[in-house]
């Protein structure tokens, strides 16, 4: 049959045939991810300076999986981290990002004892069983509960003989006991519950939380044959496991994936061991150039002192040979970035695509997983990030500005927002730097000597809209990605990954028009 317009002599194709015409073609449509990236008249590529093509879809975006290998030993649920900047990340976003699938890298713009206790108290925010439960003897007061309750936010308090753990459980202490109970002075023996519901010793996880469950009870005591504490479980933690099903837990405990950065100063040693007593699980060393010999001793130091129990990721690098280097000595993941982030006025790399491209290709043959620090601006970004290689993503500026970031908001023409700047900015490195470890900021070590005498800011500090809460924010991220990886046709960053390398998944570079044309236009407001 002919269609209008068409002269009466033109042949069509049986429609049925499309697929198999295809293998007319030489090559598939669009470039394969080596080809884009070695073309030679390119330079290098920034995630705006190019596209994935879209593949066939045939399942559901919530079918997509999005865990990911982030260091040679920890596996995330979600590909997301938050940045070490003092305007980003501390305890609260460490914490949910954890809880949502993640990790928060904890800054070191502060001291080392400030530190500490934010990764301390990540690490006690959810746990499975708690084996070192902080006790109290029958003869403390009220008075001892509520300094409990003040520090740690917790009041569900054991009582034990002598106060400590392996002695004799006597009764248990509860925010209803003092609730209403004025004198602060009263003993714990005349408040506390003694009739208690508790596990013996060897019961596991899942039979301790149906017990919990069915009790009833805040907290679920673990004794041995003689009665004597040994361990305690908590109802909060179970409704958080419910609530957090992709929540990142550590390798060696139930509790909440912590990371926290240390510069690769001599008091950076005493600063990483107080981390590590805290119970750190990723070390990131947070360097503006990676590849240095002081970052080295420092990787070889770790590796010596701590074993496999403390995961290294080093950088920050942009080339394959700053990343032999670290890999060499001993690194278990490599961020690459150097200049590309929204608050950095400096790019001393490459440009972002093309340095994730080539350290990836070069650390996925020993096995050492790459995470993208910088440039992330919106999903697209991060779906790009991951399909060059990268495992995971570092973001700075999308997450800026949330509930969960430090620093308190403000309002200018009508508009509510928060600070943010860049670690290289003079605002950073001139910090209240009144530490007891160190007479200068993180911040200033991280870009300059202890010689140099005149600082050059390296970033800019200024102001971010409110985003609201990252446990809305996030999800909306996992969900956009999800939906992108359907796009693509992949079901799991693994399969992205496998199918970039065999050029299956194609890619196509975008002009300055391209991008105009792809981005918010024609609009009268």
């Amino acid at each position: 049959m002919n269609h209008p317009g068409n002269d009466s002599s033109t042949t069509f194709l049986d429609p049925k045939t499309a697929s198999k015409y295809l293998s007319e073609y030489e090559t598939p449509d669009g470039l394969s991810a080596e080809e884009i990236m070695n073309l030679r008249a390119n330079g290098g590529l920034t995630y705006n300076d190019f596209l994935i093509l879209p593949g066939h879809i045939d399942f559901p975006p919530s079918e997509v999986c999005l865990e990911s290998r982030i260091t040679r030993n920890i596996v995330l649920k979600t590909p997301f981290m938050s940045s070490p900047m003092d305007t980003v990340t501390e305890t609260d976003m460490a914490i949910n990002m954890a809880l949502l699938g993640g990790v928060g890298v904890i800054h070191h713009n502060c001291s080392s004892d400030e530190q500490a206790e934010m990764v301390r108290k990540v690490k006690k925010f959810e746990n499975g069983f708690i084996p070192d439960p902080l006790c109290l003897t029958p003869n403390h007061t009220v008075a001892d509960v509520h300094k409990i309750k003040a520090k740690f936010g917790y009041s569900g308090i054991p009582i034990t003989a002598n106060g400590r753990l392996y002695s004799m459980l006597l009764g248990i202490v509860t925010a209803r006991d003092i609730q209403f109970h004025e004198d602060h002075t009263t003993l714990l023996k005349d408040v506390m519950t003694t009739d208690l519901v508790v596990a013996h010793e060897g019961v596991t996880l899942e039979e301790a939380n149906q017990i919990l469950r069915s009790s009833k009870r805040g907290k679920l005591p673990i004794v041995n044959s003689r009665g004597e504490l040994v361990s305690l479980l908590s109802r909060s933690d179970l409704l958080k496991n419910l609530n957090f099903p992709l929540a990142s837990k550590s390798l060696h405990s139930n509790q909440l994936l912590c990371a926290a950065a240390v510069g690769t100063h001599p008091d950076d040693r005493v600063r990483l061991q107080k981390l590590v007593d805290a119970g750190l699980d990723i070390v990131v060393l947070d360097s503006s150039q990676g590849d240095s010999i002081y970052q080295i001793e420092m990787i070889k130091h770790i590796k010596k002192t701590y074993g496999d129990t403390l995961e290294i990721i080093a950088g920050n690098i942009v080339t394959r040979e700053q990343a032999a280097s670290l890999i060499e000595a001993g690194a278990d993941a490599l961020r690459v970035g150097m200049g590309s982030g929204s608050i950095c006025i400096t790019q001393e790399g490459r440009p972002q695509g093309t340095a994730v491209y080539k350290i990836s290709e070069f650390a996925q043959k020993f096995g050492i997983p790459v995470i993208a620090d910088g440039g992330i601006q919106n999903v697209g970004h991060i779906t790009k990030a991951l399909a060059l290689g990268a495992s995971a993503v570092m973001m700075g500026g999308l997450l800026a500005g949330t509930a969960e970031s430090p620093g308190d908001y403000f309002y200018h023409d009508g508009q509510r927002l928060k600070k943010y700047r860049g670690m290289g900015s003079i605002d950073a490195m001139e910090r209240n730097c009144n530490f007891r470890d160190s007479s200068e900021s993180a911040a200033a070590r991280r870009y300059f000597s202890e010689r140099d005498a005149v600082k050059v800011a390296q970033g800019v500090a200024g102001a971010v809209v409110d985003k609201g809460s990252i446990r809305k924010f996030v999800p909306y991220l996992i969900s956009g990605l999800q939906h992108a990886l359907q796009d693509i046709g992949v079901k799991s960053l693994i399969q992205l990954k496998n199918e970039v390398g065999s050029g299956k998944i194609r890619f196509e570079l975008r002009t300055a028009a391209a991008q105009v044309e792809g981005g918010v236009h024609g609009l009268y407001s």
